[in-house]
């Protein structure tokens, strides 16, 4: 269920997000706002909610699975040396206001609350702006500001001990179809060689529809790409890959990931090119 507080993004005069504030979930899948449905401009669906094999991926927004031990992802929680388990550790986010809102976007505040404490503050930036008769871009900055009385550390499975699992931060859960989707990017193909890169950009495509993310400052762009092709279709950013990632008292982390929506198959010049218009470079 959503309350009417859950503006549509528009663009060219056609609905192609709905940004959903206050879920009705349970705590187990870390209720947090999310886009979805997201379409192309001619109305395919580029997102599910929910799915069975994972329940807690919600659409297109930003999760973490690990902020100083608690869950903000969802599902079951990595422990070294134990593996997945099932934990009451998870937070939630918490939609507080809209500081803008239009057809084309919006700006919002956040809380990201755990164990009844506040440990971040979140300011979330989207944008949704043609590029094309066929092809659209999201533009979504998110800002984590560290609100707790001590320092803060993000984490991942991977920091946890799993190896090849970094994913935290921004995260799009793709449309399942028959045929897994394919992913490359301007120089390599396959789950196997993308997944862990750091490509300027990296597109997935299925049968009628492409993606195409790319990091839009220098920050982002350090981040490894989280890719998942054969056992779902997803892909995410990685804010802590190798070790876990600090965040002092008062300061604040910032990424910008924009997605080119596309109708049909691009190919690698084309993919290239919507990127280099959708992101200025």
């Amino acid at each position: 269920m959503t309350t009417n507080d859950s503006p549509v993004l528009r663009v060219a005069g056609r609905p192609v997000g709905r940004y959903v504030t206050r879920p009705e979930l349970p705590a187990r899948l870390s209720p947090r706002p999310y886009l979805h449905p997201v379409t192309t401009l001619a109305g395919t669906a580029v997102t599910e909610l929910s799915p069975a094999d994972h329940p807690h991926h919600l659409g297109v927004g930003v999760a973490v699975p690990d902020v100083e031990g608690h869950n903000f992802w969802g599902g079951r929680t990595f422990v070294r040396d134990q593996g997945p388990i099932e934990r009451d550790n998870h937070g939630a986010q918490r939609h507080s206001s809209f500081q803008l809102r239009d057809p084309g976007g919006f700006v919002a505040e956040l809380r990201w609350v755990a164990a009844g404490t506040e440990l971040l503050r979140e300011r979330r930036t989207v944008a949704a702006a043609e590029l094309t008769g066929t092809a659209w871009a999201l533009d979504l900055t998110f800002a984590l500001t560290n609100v707790a009385s001590g320092p803060l550390s993000l984490g991942s499975p991977a920091t946890n001990g799993r190896p090849g699992a970094a994913y935290g931060g921004f995260f799009w859960r793709a449309r399942t179809e028959r045929e897994a989707p394919r992913v490359f990017t301007a120089d390599d193909e396959g789950e196997e060689r993308v997944h862990g890169s750091r490509s300027d950009w990296l597109a997935l495509a299925g049968a009628t529809w492409t993606l195409v993310f790319a990091g839009a400052t220098d920050a982002t762009r350090r981040d490894p790409w989280f890719v998942r092709t054969a056992a779902y279709p997803g892909v995410g950013s990685s804010l802590a890959c190798a070790e876990r990632l600090a965040i002092a008292p008062g300061d604040t982390v910032v990424r910008r990931v924009v997605t080119v929506v596309a109708d049909g198959p691009l190919s690698r010049a084309e993919a290239a090119a919507l990127v280099r218009k959708a992101v200025g470079r």
